[in-house]
């Protein structure tokens, strides 16, 4: 069933839902009843014979609501599949198992799709972003900090940090992946007491039929692999964020150098508003601000149920399971919608010429200075310049006119022996952007060099 905000929270990412966990709940039961063949504690014929029952619908709500009974859903999963089954095979339904090896399992299955949607999306948005920085490398735009202009800087520079973010994020989403899933099977107290001394061998073939990693020991209450992919996407998050809250800002009717592009899937206008119609909203950028905003109070709740008591929580470890399905989903989520953003985005240079020569040249001001020391002195030249530029937002004119139409500012500036010529090239934006360049190439390098295999 599709809810009332999947189209925002839940878009493009691996379902996390009540369906999915008792999918991977299921294929936990039927992976650990093929091991337990394997490892010969089951008869012949069992894998199969639970596997094949494990494939079959079994009712979420109705296991939900038994799950008020012993505090989780899996004994109820456990009985109904027992039921499933062939008398002969019915013993072997959750042999040795505990329930929390069950559901913990299944997190990492879970884990396992999401954060491989999730590397992909990212993958794709980081090839629009590498786009966007080869087109822009030479863009001009004003910089902004503490959100005042600041110095120029070049789109391309821009996307390139966008780049690196997504790049960096993918590759922990990527080690997370590859390394930290890890199959749950300790039984009642992590000794597989029930397995005699067979329980290491169930143990490792249950990692092989899930291909998931072989921890050294069961870790129950060892949160460190949960809070280690909530981690990796909080990692995911900040890049994706990041991203959003730039468009945001660049697609300000005011400022107007950026807006996405696109509509929706049936050819609607997208971004439309309900009471102003001449509004084009951002969505997609909101859409992962939205999604993104979430993601520290959900990593904050399973940071803290991470302590756990003895060989199994009270409780703690009961509060993971939602905010970990959900921070899987909307981190997913906005990954997906990054795709469309960084994929559609439309750049307006001439318009950020136009907002960076609106400035007057006063964000050119620490050059102009740096001109002028030589001659001046590095004191004496900055304040000169800070005079000339009061003086220009004072009259609303440019730092030029203020340089070399006020007689006692521009005498100060012919005793430098400095002319107009060189004036005006101190105020060219485009000779005063440092490694602007060297630094988009230098990600964009990066981006070509990286190669992230999944697992």
């Amino acid at each position: 069933m599709t809810g009332l905000f999947d189209g925002v929270f839940s878009r493009g990412a691996a379902a996390t839902d009540s369906q999915a966990w008792l999918r991977a709940m299921l294929d936990t039961e039927a992976a650990l009843a093929r091991a337990l063949e394997r490892a010969g504690l089951a008869p012949a014929g069992a894998g199969a014979a639970v596997t094949a029952a494990a494939a079959g619908t079994f009712d979420a709500g109705a296991l939900g609501r038994q799950a008020a009974l012993s505090g989780n859903p899996v004994p109820a999963l456990a009985a109904a599949l027992r039921k499933a089954v062939p008398p002969d095979a019915a013993d072997t339904v959750h042999r040795g198992a505990t329930s929390q090896d069950i559901i913990d399992t299944a997190a990492m299955l879970l884990a396992r799709g999401a954060m491989d949607a999730m590397a992909a999306d990212l993958a794709i948005a980081a090839d629009s972003c590498a786009g966007l920085a080869t087109a822009h490398r030479n863009t001009l735009m004003i910089g902004r900090t503490l959100l005042q202009q600041a110095v120029p800087v070049t789109f391309g520079l821009v996307a390139a940090g966008w780049l690196t973010g997504l790049d960096e994020a993918r590759e922990t989403v990527a080690r997370v992946r590859a390394r930290r899933l890890a199959v749950q099977f300790g039984g009642a107290a992590g000794t597989l007491a029930s397995l005699g001394p067979e329980g290491l061998a169930v143990a490792r073939l249950l990692a092989e039929e899930l291909d998931l990693a072989l921890p050294v020991l069961p870790w129950h209450t060892d949160r460190a692999r949960i809070v280690e992919v909530a981690a990796a996407c909080a990692v995911a998050a900040a890049a994706l964020a990041k991203i959003a809250r730039d468009v945001t800002l660049l697609a300000q009717s005011e400022v107007a150098e950026a807006r996405e592009g696109g509509g929706g899937s049936g050819g609607e206008r997208r971004g439309g508003s309900s009471a102003m119609p001449h509004k084009q909203n951002p969505v997609a950028a909101i859409a992962i601000l939205g999604c993104t905003r979430r993601v520290p109070g959900l990593v904050a709740t399973l940071a803290t149920a991470a302590e756990q008591e003895h060989q199994r929580a009270a409780g703690a470890w009961h509060a993971e399971w939602e905010p970990f399905a959900d921070l899987l989903r909307v981190t997913g989520s906005a990954a997906s919608w990054a795709v469309e953003l960084t994929g559609g985005l439309v750049v307006d240079p001439a318009r950020m010429r136009a907002n960076l020569d609106a400035t007057h040249g006063l964000p050119l001001a620490e050059r102009v200075a740096g001109l002028l020391a030589p001659a001046l002195g590095r004191a004496a030249a900055h304040d000169l310049v800070a005079r000339a530029s009061a003086h220009a937002v004072a009259v609303g004119g440019t730092l030029r006119e203020s340089l070399l139409g006020v007689p006692e500012l521009a005498g100060w500036v012919d005793g430098a022996g400095i002319t107009s010529a060189q004036i005006d090239a101190a105020l060219d934006p485009a000779g005063y952007l440092g490694s602007a360049g060297a630094f988009t190439d230098a990600a964009l390098a990066a981006h070509a060099r990286r190669s992230l295999p999944m697992g």
